[in-house]
């Protein structure tokens, strides 16, 4: 018998400064049973950083042709590709053809190594941006999962902060690619 996916329920306070995006989002979010509590939160992050009402998940692991977060036109032109970890060149690429933008959101210690091995190879891609997230706070962020999550986050400058009712954290992006 297959295992079934967790459902988590998300109710996120978001305050982008940066975009001028204030929206109480209300989200289910369904967790591959091989996916990892840290990657979820990673991906409800980058999720959260890019919002706007024509965003949606899409069947992620369960669907290699697919991002795991993308946004499309009302013609199905894809606006935008994300996806998480240490990507390989060739979906990369794939992605860059496929969709007017492309964002790789990193979170692991392995990060370093990844792109030193691909980043001469990505020069050409202009409408691609690959950022990595500190891995040691994606642990901390991955303590933040719930069946129901209350989160608020703000950014403002750059700078993301991330808190539920108990704790509050920063979280810190560096671009490899812009």
């Amino acid at each position: 018998m297959a295992l079934k996916a967790t459902v988590n329920k998300a109710h996120i306070q978001v305050s982008d400064m940066d975009r001028h995006y204030y929206e109480t989002l209300s989200m289910t979010v369904a967790q591959h049973p091989s996916e990892t509590d840290k990657r979820m939160m990673v991906r409800l992050l980058a999720y959260v950083l890019n919002a706007n009402e024509d965003l949606t998940f899409t069947k992620g692991l369960s669907e290699d042709s697919e991002p795991e977060i993308w946004q499309k036109d009302y013609s199905e032109q894809i606006l935008l590709w994300i996806d998480l970890g240490e990507v390989d060149e060739k979906r990369i690429k794939k992605a860059c053809s496929s969709a007017q933008q492309v964002k790789i959101y990193t979170y692991r210690s392995s990060t370093d190594i990844w792109w030193q091995k691909i980043e001469n190879k990505l020069h050409g891609y202009d409408n691609l941006q690959v950022i990595a997230f500190d891995p040691d706070q994606c642990e901390q962020m991955a303590s933040y999962v719930a069946r129901s999550m209350d989160l608020t986050c703000t950014i403002d400058t750059g700078q993301i902060w991330l808190s539920n009712a108990e704790n509050s954290m920063q979280v810190t992006t560096t671009f490899l690619k812009q």
